[in-house]
């Protein structure tokens, strides 16, 4: 199957892209490289350079499938340009999905966020839900859903809303949850903590990476939303679930994030999908590539620091 990836470079990509090949597709990466690319040169794979924005310059002949991945990611990096983020992450969607069923391709898998929900005080929060969004990244992943799901008599369309993403990856972050706290502890001895009642999903790289094979596998009864993250833990938690691996102390300070909320992925389960991973797998494999000289704490593996140093964007 020939599938395109669009931002196949970036922290999910660069571990989804070598996973495809490996189950025999044809894979074209579209990716605007703002952080580098990172994926091994291989006969099926073509990687090409370019704007999300520009949809003419979008590569879609003979393509089957699409994985959705490009978008600036989180928060932060939304906050940086309302005008960016709506541009990239909704109105590049649309010219997307446009795009995709004018040269029959047969389904797009999109990678939105868990954010969508906002903030929730339910205990389980399911795929039925209002959203909320309380950001410009939230809001564009949602209009980006919608989108998406009105052109759903015409292609296929899976919607997954992930979990904050952990774990090890080629293009690596330090600006999630899981890894940042990891590596603070690493690197200072000490974790700083905002708040620390925050609760947050969470979901491995190498998870969430199976859900889009999974799906791409998948017959199109498997249409609609998904909630993927499997473990509901709050930032303090999570940086005492740290300790377990390193040498570190805690400090608490005070935060103004009011984000909180869960995930309920039952009926990602009931489609056959089961996670193979932990946040402790996340931590410990973290713990070991910096102990071998594998990961160095690098400002590239920051998206607002990056993206701060970038022009023209």
């Amino acid at each position: 199957m020939h599938i395109l990836v669009t931002g196949g470079c970036g922290y999910i990509g660069s571990v989804l892209v070598p996973k495809l090949l490996n189950c025999g597709h044809q894979v074209t990466v579209f990716d605007i490289m703002w952080f580098g690319n990172y994926l091994d040169p291989c006969e099926n794979l073509d990687v090409v350079k370019g704007d999300i924005r520009n949809i003419d310059e979008i590569p879609m002949k003979g393509v089957e499938g699409v994985i959705h991945l490009a978008n600036v990611a989180n928060d932060p990096c939304g906050d940086l340009s309302a005008k960016l983020v709506w541009e990239v992450n909704a109105l590049a969607t649309m010219g997307l999905v446009e795009k995709a069923i004018d040269n029959q391709v047969k389904k797009i898998i999109y990678a939105s966020s868990g954010s969508v929900y906002g903030i929730k005080d339910e205990d389980q929060v399911t795929e039925d839900l209002p959203l909320v969004p309380i950001s410009d990244y939230n809001k564009t992943k949602m209009i980006s859903e919608r989108i998406l799901l009105s052109y759903r008599d015409r292609i296929s369309i899976q919607i997954v809303r992930p979990a904050t993403v952990c774990g090890l990856s080629p293009r690596m972050r330090l600006d999630v949850s899981v890894n940042m706290l990891t590596m603070q502890a690493i690197k200072n001895g000490l974790i700083t903590v905002f708040g620390g009642k925050q609760t947050r999903p969470n979901i491995h790289i190498q998870d969430i990476t199976d859900v889009f094979i999974h799906f791409l596998d998948s017959k199109d009864q498997y249409q609609g939303i998904y909630n993927a993250g499997f473990e509901n833990i709050s930032i303090l938690e999570i940086a005492n679930r740290v300790l377990k691996f390193t040498d570190a102390e805690i400090q608490i300070t005070e935060s103004n994030d009011p984000r909180s909320y869960r995930l309920n992925a039952d009926k990602l389960l009931k489609t056959g999908f089961s996670p193979g991973f932990s946040i402790d797998t996340a931590m410990q494999e973290i713990t070991n590539a910096v102990e071998k000289g594998q990961l160095v704490d690098r400002d590239i593996w920051y998206n607002v620091k990056t993206m701060n140093q970038l022009k023209n964007i």
